[in-house]
């Protein structure tokens, strides 16, 4: 398997990445609409996310525009967790 092909829940990488404490708090806000991948709605926890891919999270009062660097293998440390994420905000 590639980089390319590797792929991982939305809501398990938005949890690695620590924007939610836990799955059930992501799934929630996805399928409220509060997520959106690649400028596309979607509010299905199940949908899978690449390097690569921009992720927008409509949460906690504000909106944050990721790009998906690297997917992880757990919720690990804060420090762990932006390694997975480039913040798009202000380009």
């Amino acid at each position: 398997m590639t980089d390319t092909d590797e792929v991982l829940r939305l809501d398990k990488w938005l949890v690695h990445a620590r924007l939610f404490k836990t799955r059930g708090l992501a799934a929630a806000r996805i399928e409220g609409g509060g997520v959106r991948v690649n400028g596309q709605p979607t509010r299905k926890p199940g949908r899978a996310v690449r390097p690569g891919d921009q992720v927008t999270v409509s949460a906690h009062g504000q909106v944050r525009e990721l790009r998906v660097v690297a997917l992880g293998v757990r919720r690990g440390p804060a420090s762990e967790a932006q390694d997975l994420y480039q913040e798009l905000d202000g380009e």
